[in-house]
């Protein structure tokens, strides 16, 4: 798992691998290489953009307020006096030694101190600014520098942090604003350019290339990665094309040592101006959510069910009285296509739900038990997160398993009434042991095996029969859940 910081400004991420450098004699290169019809082309000349779209860029300083202390007036001299003529009885140089009452300590005081800082770019000639959720958070006060040095205390008009984009407003017009390029346009190999404040060093021009999109980094949205110089104060700040369109808000990026390390990442711009028009109508993003929780869809297990490939996203659990149980959506099953568009990994799932508005009726498609299956299902409105239990599952004196079953090192047992209302299981078997290939494949003692090679079972008797059917010289899948959540577990014949 990628760990982020935040820094007041560009969140940091500290990076999984690091790759070695290579030196190759310029000699050597030139005689591997391939011969290749000549592209003529000069490098890019960005100071028409600059001109272009800096006056529109912004500095973001923010502030918070912090308590002092209160004092008798001297700050530190006067609290070194008393200390000194409360223990020790020595008056300090100039302050004889004098009766009466002594003067009542101050109250606390507030101040403002800085607290970080960022960038940001008008989207509007009316003074509506864009940046990152996180270079405005917690802070008391918000500070907007333009290019031209007049400086406007700008009001929090919203921010999400799930997206990490946040809208202020200064109060002013006729102010320069940015346009907005085309996110699908963009290429990768194309050459970007960034303004911002890295270390608040205002109206800081670097240059790059798109290095990838759609880079999935474990967030709510798909970033577009480049190798632009971006460092701390940087963030919110506008990642533009040489069409002088913003495609992107500088939002992240990838470090060991806290500053640039050639990977940068970006806020695709349609979903921030979707996300900006929902803060600005009314302060708060409105998302939707079906109630289930999902995993990715690995080509081992799309392989042992029968799916095509490896896509979709594996429902683990269904959340009672949610969305999805109403609609008929099973923990088990995978969903290949919202509102018929496909889901090629389990993230755009919920990008897509969440894109969706509350009330609404989508259409979804699930691979069930080698059969895909349509379903309708109402869009609820996204929730706080909710800790899931875990109820601990407890034995059974019902018979147990024999034969097949333990030949792969399982045993099995019957699930009593009270387990099944426990575990919200209407069918299964409960894995009293598990050995072998079995434990190899991650089974283990309390996991409910609920079907197997796509069959159901509801019983030692039905398992028996499933686990005898299939066919031992391959890979079997079995359907296992296991607190709450669900996971195909691939038993795979002994060699």
């Amino acid at each position: 798992m990628l760990k982020m910081k935040n820094l007041g400004a560009a969140v940091l991420i500290a990076p999984l691998l690091t790759l070695g450098s290579l030196a190759v004699p310029t000699q050597a290169v030139a005689q591997s290489a391939v011969p290749v019809a000549p592209s003529v082309r000069g490098l890019p000349d960005f100071t028409d953009l600059v001109d272009q779209v800096s006056p529109a860029v912004v500095n973001i300083r923010t502030m918070e307020r912090v308590r002092s202390a209160g004092s008798r007036g001297g700050g530190g001299d006067d609290e070194m006096q008393e200390l000194l003529r409360r223990f020790f009885g020595i008056p300090m140089p100039n302050t004889p030694r004098q009766p009466g009452p002594r003067q009542a300590p101050q109250e606390p005081s507030e101040r403002e101190a800085p607290r970080g800082v960022g960038s940001g770019f008008l989207i509007s000639p009316d003074g509506f600014v864009m940046t990152n959720a996180h270079v405005v958070d917690g802070a008391d006060e918000v500070l907007v520098t333009l290019t031209d040095k007049r400086e406007f205390k700008a009001r929090i008009v919203g921010a999400d942090k799930r997206t990490d984009v946040a809208v202020v407003k200064i109060e002013a017009t006729g102010l320069p604003s940015v346009r907005m390029g085309d996110v699908n346009r963009l290429r990768v190999g194309e050459w970007v350019m960034a303004i911002g404040s890295p270390f608040g060093l205002e109206n800081t021009v670097t240059a790059g290339i798109v290095s990838a999109k759609q880079r999935d980094t474990g967030e709510y949205l798909p970033f577009i990665q480049t190798d632009v110089a971006v460092n701390p104060g940087n963030s919110g700040g506008p990642l533009i094309n040489m069409r002088g369109e913003v495609v992107g808000i500088n939002s992240q990026i990838y470090s060991r040592s806290g500053g640039f390390m050639g990977i940068s990442f970006a806020i695709p711009i349609d979903e921030a101006i979707r996300v900006s028009e929902q803060l600005r109508a009314s302060g708060k993003v409105t998302r939707g959510r079906i109630g289930v929780q999902i995993a990715e869809v690995t080509r081992e297990v799309a392989e042992s069910i029968g799916l095509a490939k490896a896509q979709g996203a594996l429902v683990r659990s269904v959340e009672s009285g949610s969305p999805a149980e109403k609609a008929g959506v099973e923990a088990g099953d995978i969903i290949t296509r919202f509102e018929g568009r496909p889901i090629d990994k389990a993230s755009d799932l919920p990008r897509m739900v969440g894109n969706t508005k509350p009330g609404s009726r989508s259409a979804i498609t699930v691979y069930r038990r080698g059969q895909p299956r349509d379903l309708t299902i109402t869009v609820a409105e996204l929730e706080p997160e909710q800790v899931a239990r875990r109820p601990a599952a407890r034995g059974s004196d019902a018979p147990k398993s024999a034969g097949a079953a333990q030949a792969m090192g399982i045993t099995v047992n019957e699930l009593t009434d009270a387990q099944k209302r426990e575990m919200k299981v209407k069918r299964g078997v409960r894995v009293e042991a598990a050995a072998d290939a079995a434990a190899r494949a991650g089974l283990r003692e309390g996991d409910v095996i609920l079907s197997v090679g796509n069959a159901e079972v509801g019983n030692v008797r039905e398992f028996e029969a499933a686990v005898a059917k299939a066919d031992r010289s391959k890979t079997i899948n079995m359907l296992v859940q296991r607190g709450e959540l669900v996971q195909y577990v691939l038993i795979r014949p002994t060699r």
